[in-house]
């Protein structure tokens, strides 16, 4: 029996109580269809087969989740950092415990490829790990003394906040979101994307499993026009971290305004990766191709845009092509695929009308540019050249495995190239002069950078963007700043002069 085979007959075993049971919400530790009894069906971009329905949810669920969280917080904002950090260190091992079922289940909603969506669940993992160990401390201060007073300082968590996650790797980045919420001792309504909502309810499960008492973490599923917006306007939900476009951001920021919900964006990107011709040419090659065409390049860390420099342009974008046209496209439970299918019908049609767009704006497709015959949403891994800074290929996130190659002439062009989109996620540079690297990351306009290397992200470090590719930071200390407040507290070390009024 091939791997396919043996992943196919996992699949069938892990999707079959979804099939039968659908995917309901979980509020204050119960677990319960929507409120109006209205359900979506949930499609696999694969083949199109039904997956299951899933509770579709409206402002009642959502009400009845953010009511629960409210209860919920007090007991577990005041639950002993210890003990929270053996609760979430529990939930890791739970997590690694069901990996392959995740991996599976995430590969055939959202039609990632299983060489990747296998690590995503350990990601996962990592990420409770690491938060759960920084759980103690996450209220530790500074102590400030002034010369009549002895100032200390300590974070207290903001209270029930709302999480919503993306389609592309919503394990993973739920983990990401939900771990240091937490870990600071918030409770959380959490609305995952309705194109993949299977791996959601997985990790809720985990989650209680693992000892998480009722209400603190409530799962409600349906789309972000009804339970999303709900979710965002709801007054007792003081904080709002989102993951996805940055129109809908825009929007959120807008809906949670009269709340004075504070938020957290991370949003698009059209990331440069900069090849200088000084660079290791071989290196640079490996990581371009793998930072957009993994993932199905429907990741906002992709290097969507190739800036090449003119001196090494025509034998870089040569073996650019050869590269490209060999990349596996299949079946996201085949081991050997690099590529599977796009999550939806409608993220298809999105992502192939640029490549109508290119040939209008006078692109070349040097590799590329059609879909997949046959059932699902695939496509093939596509490269534009000849690409003009102003194109359209060149400025908007197609969010797919669609690469833009633009080439430059000397360093304050390619400057002035990167910079010149509304985004400013990442950015990754490849060249061995290092004080070329230190002016030009210097004058980047991007919120991560790597040199000489694709994304590797490192968990302390802060994760975000600048312009329109978002607002705050995730990892290390960062979360927290963002799911706890500053609490100042003055004593007075003696008898200084209090001015006196009146008398």
């Amino acid at each position: 029996m091939s791997t396919l085979e043996k992943n196919l007959e996992k699949l069938d075993a892990c999707i079959a109580r979804f099939r039968a049971d659908g995917v309901l919400n979980h509020i204050g530790g119960e677990s319960r269809p929507a409120a109006s009894g209205a359900t979506f069906d949930n499609h696999s971009p694969v083949d199109e087969s039904f997956i299951c329905k899933v509770a579709k949810s409206g402002a009642e669920d959502v009400d009845a989740a953010a009511k629960a969280a409210k209860a919920a917080f007090p007991a577990w904002r005041d639950f002993d950092a210890v003990s929270r950090k053996k609760i979430l260190h529990a939930i890791a091992d739970g997590i690694i415990e069901r990996a392959d079922e995740i991996a599976i289940a995430e590969c055939w909603d959202t039609g990632q490829a299983h060489r990747f969506m296998s690590k995503a669940a350990l990601r996962g993992a990592e990420n409770f790990r690491f938060f759960a160990d920084r759980a103690p401390s996450a209220r530790d201060g500074q102590s400030l003394p002034s010369p009549t007073l002895m100032n200390v300082t300590t974070r207290v968590p903001i209270g029930p906040v709302g999480v919503i996650t993306p389609w592309n790797t919503p394990f993973m980045l739920s983990t990401w979101k939900i771990a240091p919420a937490l870990a600071a001792g918030c409770t959380v309504v959490h609305k995952p994307a309705e194109f993949s909502p299977v791996t959601a309810r997985i990790l809720m499960e985990i989650a209680e499993e693992a000892g998480l008492p009722a209400g603190v973490w409530n799962l409600v599923n349906g789309f972000g026009e009804d339970a999303g917006k709900a979710l965002t306007e709801h007054p007792d939900i003081r904080a709002i971290a989102f993951v996805g476009e940055s129109k809908t951001g825009s929007m959120i920021m807008k809906q949670g305004a009269d709340t004075l919900k504070r938020v957290h964006f991370e949003l698009g990107g059209k990331n440069p990766v900069i090849v200088f011709d000084d660079a290791d040419l071989d290196r640079a090659l490996d990581a371009a191709i793998f930072m957009i065409y993994s993932l199905n390049g429907e990741r906002c860390t992709s290097s969507s845009r190739l800036l090449v420099q003119e001196t090494v342009a025509e034998e870089f974008l040569a073996k650019l092509v050869e590269r490209v046209n060999r990349i596996r496209v299949g079946h996201p439970l085949d081991p050997e695929t690099e590529i599977g299918p796009l999550i939806h019908k409608t993220h298809f049609d999105k992502v192939t009308s640029y490549f109508d767009v290119a040939r209008a704006e006078g692109a070349t497709i040097a590799a590329g540019g059609e879909a997949v015959d046959g059932k699902g949403w695939f496509v093939r891994p596509t490269l534009f050249t000849g690409a003009r800074p102003d194109m359209r290929i060149a400025q908007e996130e197609i969010f797919g495995p669609v690469l833009t190659a633009i080439t430059f002439g000397e360093e304050d062009e390619a400057l002035e190239i990167a910079n010149g989109v509304q985004y400013g996620l990442t950015g990754y540079v490849w060249t061995n002069d290092l004080t070329r690297a230190l002016r030009f990351t210097d004058k980047l306009e991007a919120g991560m950078i790597w040199v000489n290397s694709e994304n590797v992200r490192h968990l302390p470090t802060p994760f975000g963007g600048v312009k329109a590719s978002g607002i705050g930071r995730d990892g290390g200390d960062w979360s927290f700043e963002f799911y706890m407040e500053q609490k100042h507290i003055g004593f007075a070390t003696g008898r200084h002069r209090i001015p006196q009024l009146g008398k």
